[in-house]
């Protein structure tokens, strides 16, 4: 049974024993970081009782309030038992959150509910993979569930490893080996040595890309199958031991994972409408983003054992080859002694309307109630979530129970605030996105900026920021003001530690800060609806650690033991990646008339109005209320100047122009998408002139966006 949130409960017992503070104290300095954003977009707080406290006091008094030690302990409270959305045991932390926020002192909480398509295994019939032989016979078969953590032996309803939303089947063929899955890797397969993997099963290890676009290329190679694992290369980290003494994975280990390709619809059923009792649903075989055929995830053991004896050619080149003990032939198939043998699957898993809860809580603001500023990270894990989320959604709590009580002493935000916990993110952001598509209408109109909080912590070396161009300087600002906690920056800021560890690849003498790409909450509010959105976490130090994300990412380890420039700036230097990308095709620009001369007209009219802008936001007189609602309503609707309606070719639910989820990996971002897809592979398709009109084409609707988003800046007359 959960422990009371509020009532903090005894330290943790002898399972827990190793648990990291170091991983509290980076939260700590990740919840300081979004509590100085959240501040940030106030401008100034106000007292509802007294305006005798001046903005710093109060700034200082949240500081202050903030303890490491009680997200330690929610952290620990969040992860004793497994939460996968659309459980009983999900709902049970849903409303303890609900209670909780309600003792803190929020003027609101709901829970608000959704009829969502989700996705489970069969409990009758279990899903493998199996080697079978010219008779039939199965002589091989992977593991059905994963060793248990030490410690967490009695827990129950563990739900297997398994892809979300996989297609029913028992498909049966040859193994090919295709690296990563990405794009390239069947490009290099197909075209340059051969091999082609229709009605084939193809191998892929986890890294890179997301999990979809993986399942997503493999059945545009005609694949009939995907088997997914961890290859040590890439979820191991050098020198450490697996998990329970280390946080590398074991080798029975695997990765869970949706496999949609939703490209920012929502639930499948109901794309682009929140899934309530009242909505028109698609029957279940056609709904959006579901792929078409069977995928399972296994541990790289099982791996080995599939790989050993494989055939074909050698791998094409030394990036193929991971740290297991294989040749990393690619097949297809195995040797010539072995060659009758075949890889079957057996996966039975179901899709079903299941009901989600996010938990909804607000505190009312004082000035400018008609303005949102939003703080959400999700609940749901794949089995205890030790980092994601439940490392976030301590931060959040412990931010929650901050507001609450300055709140009770008599202070209000200038602006409304809304904290979100958010059900069902693990099968595709699904309770954020219904949630946005309810109050879509609402959110445009006062939605002042989201801020997402999902893992707070997957590493301990510095800061990650991804956001809009609109926060760079807040980010900034914040970082500035905050302790660093990294060993050897005693006395410094956080910004100082970030910037020395992590400096800007395209900026001279600031921290690097990441484009929004997707694979979180953040996606529906920047993508769809254009609210200035972003995430800051503590990550590794990507130069050193290869290996992708953290080691036992939505693994059954994953417990609590492991744990100055602007707009114009940023839309002027994407205009000139984008431009040097075209110019390897300068000889079809000059042939089908493309020229980028409209977008970069554009972008200089842009960064002229946006410089008189910031002049006026200078001068503004702070006292006038209405002249700074006046700016603040510029900057806001700025971001919804770069909404596209109609959205981007085949993703109407992606509809920034100047960024969106990379078409070949979810989880990156990429900027001008429109022209960027358009020009990707271009010359290999089939017909030249109407792949250059398609560039031409998003070079216009890009140079008439960032046009109109100038006239938003414009002083009124």
């Amino acid at each position: 049974m959960w422990t009371a949130l509020g009532t903090l409960s005894e330290p943790p017992g002898p399972r827990a024993a190793s648990g990291r503070f170091w991983a509290a104290t980076l939260g700590a300095a990740v919840g300081l970081f979004l509590l100085g954003f959240l501040i940030g977009w106030f401008a100034k707080p106000v007292e509802e009782k007294t305006s005798s406290s001046p903005h710093g006091e109060v700034k200082a008094a949240f500081m202050a309030e903030m303890k490491a030690e009680n997200i330690k302990q929610f952290l620990f409270n969040f992860t004793q038992l497994p939460h996968l959305a659309g459980t009983k045991e999900n709902l049970h932390l849903a409303q303890q959150v609900q209670a909780e926020w309600k003792a803190f002192g929020l003027d609101s909480v709901q829970l608000v509910h959704y009829d969502v398509l989700l996705s489970y295994p069969d409990e009758t019939k279990p899903n493998y993979i199996s080697v079978i032989d010219e008779y039939g016979n199965e002589i091989f078969n992977t593991s059905l569930s994963e060793p248990p953590p030490p410690g967490y032996e009695a827990v129950s309803d563990v739900v297997p490893p398994y892809s979300a939303f996989s297609a029913q089947g028992v498909p049966e063929g040859d193994l090919v080996y295709v690296n990563y899955g990405r794009t390239e890797d069947f490009f290099k397969l197909e075209r340059e040595m051969g091999i082609n993997c229709t009605g084939k099963i193809v191998i892929a290890r986890y890294g890179k890309i997301f999990r979809g676009n993986k399942v997503r290329n493999a059945e545009l190679a005609g694949a009939k199958g995907v088997i997914l694992y961890s290859d040590p290369a890439d979820y191991c980290a050098s020198g450490v031991d697996p998990y329970p003494n280390g946080w590398n994975l074991p080798g029975g280990g695997a990765q869970r994972g949706n496999v949609l390709n939703l490209n920012g619809a929502g639930d499948p059923l109901t794309p682009g409408y929140p899934a309530k009792e009242y909505t028109y649903r698609l029957d279940k075989a056609s709904g959006v983003g579901l792929p078409k055929i069977p995928v399972h995830p296994i541990g790289y053991h099982d791996a080995e054992s599939l790989l050993r004896n494989m055939g074909g050619s050698a791998p094409p080149h030394s990036s193929w080859k991971g740290n297991l003990n294989v040749s990393y032939n690619v097949g297809p198939g195995f040797t010539s002694n072995y060659s009758t043998r075949k890889v079957k699957m057996h996966i039975h898993s179901n899709n079903k309307v299941t009901r989600i809860y996010n938990v909804i809580g607000t505190i009312r603001g004082t000035v400018e109630p008609d303005r949102y500023v939003i703080l959400g990270g999700h609940r749901d894990s794949w089995v205890f979530g030790g980092i994601d989320p439940q490392s976030g959604a301590a931060v959040v709590h412990e931010i929650v129970r901050s507001f609450g009580k300055l709140k009770k002493e008599g202070w209000r935000p200038r602006r409304t605030v809304i904290f979100a916990s958010w059900d069902a993110e693990e099968f595709g952001l699904l309770g954020s996105t219904e949630w946005a598509e309810e109050n879509a209408k609402l959110l445009q109109a006062r939605g002042v900026a989201y801020i997402n909080a999902d893992s707070s912590i997957e590493g301990n070396y510095t800061l990650r920021v991804d956001c809009t161009p609109l926060m760079y300087k807040l980010v900034y600002s914040v970082t500035k003001e905050i302790p660093s906690p990294d060993e050897g920056f005693e006395g410094k800021s956080l910004y100082e530690s970030w910037y020395k560890k992590n400096p800007s690849r395209e900026y001279k003498e600031v921290p690097r800060i990441n484009k929004l790409g997707s694979g979180n909450d953040f996606e529906v509010f920047f993508q769809r609806l254009g609210i200035a959105s972003g995430r800051a976490r503590y990550s590794k130090n990507w130069s050193v650690e290869k290996y992708s994300s953290y080691p036992v990412y939505h693994s059954v380890y994953e417990t609590y033991e492991i744990v100055e420039r602007d707009y114009a700036s940023a839309v002027s230097n994407y205009a000139h990646i984008i431009y040097n990308m075209s110019r390897n095709h300068e000889e079809q620009l000059a042939t089908y008339n493309v020229s980028f001369d409209a977008l970069f007209s554009a972008v200089k009219n842009f960064t002229e109005v946006a410089a008189n802008f910031h002049d006026r936001l200078q001068h503004v007189d702070i006292n006038n209320l209405l002249a700074v609602r006046s700016l603040n309503d510029q900057l806001m609707f700025l971001e919804r100047a770069f909404i596209d309606p109609l959205g981007l070719p085949g993703r109407p639910f992606y509809r920034h122009v100047i960024f969106a989820p990379s078409s070949h990996n979810k989880y990156a971002g990429e900027s001008f998408p429109g022209i960027y897809d358009a020009m990707f592979d271009i010359k290999n398709k089939p017909n030249q002139r109407e792949a250059w009109e398609e560039v031409k084409r998003q070079i216009s609707i890009a140079a008439f966006t960032v046009q109109a988003a100038a006239g938003t800046l414009k002083e009124v007359a």
